[in-house]
C-alpha cells in the first residue's frame, strides 16, 4: 500500500485499554479496512475486506455480536 492509513478509534471508546483502531480511508482505494490493536500500534495489522467489515459493523450495531 502506498497510501498511508489514517488510524482512528471509535468515539464510543472509553480508553479502557481494549480498543481497536481502523483506517477507513483505504476502503475505497484498496478494498480493505486495516484494523490494529490501539495498545500496540507497531503490532500486527488485519486487513479486512470492505464487505466483511461492513457486515461486522452492521452485526455489532444490531446487537448480534461478532458473527
Amino acid at each position: 500500500m502506498t497510501e498511508s492509513p489514517h488510524w482512528f478509534k471509535s468515539s464510543y471508546s472509553d480508553n479502557g485499554g481494549v480498543c481497536v483502531e481502523v483506517a477507513a480511508n483505504l476502503a475505497a482505494s484498496h478494498g480493505v479496512v486495516p484494523v490494529r490493536d490501539s495498545k500496540n500500534p507497531n503490532g500486527a495489522i488485519l486487513r479486512i475486506p470492505v464487505q466483511s467489515f461492513a457486515t461486522l459493523v452492521a452485526n455489532l450495531k444490531s446487537g448480534g455480536g461478532v458473527p
